[in-house]
């Protein structure tokens, strides 16, 4: 997902039943249908995510609970709300399947008979073709979009994207792109910041694959993996304990100086060895990312104490990181 950063902004315990042995694949029609007939069959199987953090949009791909969405939605998340379109909440989430590279993930909820949507041919897709976008931008339940196929982006030989005039909105991300027989044929995941109605999706040929997924992992045990796999990311060993030991010694001098009430102190303490570690960190980029992330954060709050509290949260943030790996790397 690294790659699109500078294109694009982002718009196993307890399993159910397996499902049958193949994901349903049925055209619907051979005929074109109208944006409205297409909403009419599609909106019962259109879900709300919402996190701590970021809301979203999933569709059900299997009666047996499986629902498809872009994984940017879920990172990060420990919890997830899954909201049908019935009203029906769903708390209880986990993973069955994730793809980074294609930002594109498979959960389960704990639901049975629901109506799934049928799976197009993405290959087949070309430019000038009708589609049709459905998603919860903003929050704004149940939206109906409608624009062409304007391009296939080829970004590297490993990801592809559907370039679509049809309108993408944060909270949209993870919704179904129909073509003209109500079939899914991409992943609404992203919109242009630099353009106007330049908008992405993901083929939902990259999206198959994943369907057969077994092996379920709690949304909040899959989180802290990934948030472990992409801060540590490329990092040496050497850069790994020097991040560890520069936050630690931090912590040790103002954590004090914060309890005394020289908020102003601590505030500035963490400032400076985030600034001396990131000078010296040259392949830690989710490290990196992290202590940038907090600077920033710190730099647009009020007061001293807020300020200390923001880095505190990205120092803490690696510090887990950083023993989450080591009790993974050291046999109980």
């Amino acid at each position: 997902m690294r790659m699109l950063t500078l294109l694009v902004a982002c718009a196993a315990c307890g399993a159910a039943a397996p499902g049958p042995a193949q994901p349903p694949n049925t055209p619907t029609t051979s005929r074109a249908l109208t944006p409205k007939e297409i909403a009419e069959q599609a909106l019962p199987s259109v879900v709300f995510i919402k996190t701590a953090n970021t809301i979203g949009t999933g569709f059900v791909v299997w009666k047996d609970g499986r629902i498809a969405t872009n994984l940017h939605v879920l990172a990060g998340a420990k919890e997830a709300v899954i909201t049908l379109h019935d009203g029906k909440e769903y708390r209880d989430v986990e993973v069955l399947a994730a793809d980074d590279v294609h930002d594109l993930a498979v959960v389960r909820i704990r639901a049975q008979g629901l109506a799934a949507l049928a799976l197009g041919d993405s290959k087949s897709v070309k430019p000038g073709e009708h589609v049709v976008a459905i998603g919860h931008p903003l929050g704004l339940g149940n939206t109906v979009s409608d624009g062409l196929v304007s391009a296939i982006r080829d970004l590297d030989p490993k990801v592809s994207l559907l370039q679509i005039s049809a309108p993408i909105s944060p909270g949209s991300s993870g919704g179904p792109l129909f073509n003209e027989r109500g079939e899914v044929i991409g992943v609404t995941t992203r919109y242009a910041t630099e353009g106007q109605n330049l908008n992405f999706a993901v083929p939902v040929a990259y999206l198959k694959p994943m369907l057969l997924a077994e092996k379920p992992i709690p949304l909040a045990t899959f989180s802290q993996e990934m948030d472990v796999g992409l801060l540590l990311s490329g990092c040496s060993g050497e850069e790994v304990k020097d991040a560890a030991t520069t936050i630690l010694d931090a912590i040790k001098l103002g954590a004090p100086l914060y309890n005394k009430g020289d908020h102003q102190a601590c505030a500035s303490l963490y400032e400076k060895s985030s600034l001396e570690l990131l000078s010296r960190l040259k392949t830690c980029e989710g490290i990196r990312e992290t202590l940038l992330a907090g600077l920033g954060q710190a730099n647009k709050l009020p007061n001293a104490s807020d300020k200390a509290w923001a880095l505190r949260h990205a120092f803490d943030r690696i510090l887990g990181a950083v023993q989450a790996a080591l009790n993974k790397a050291t046999p109980p």
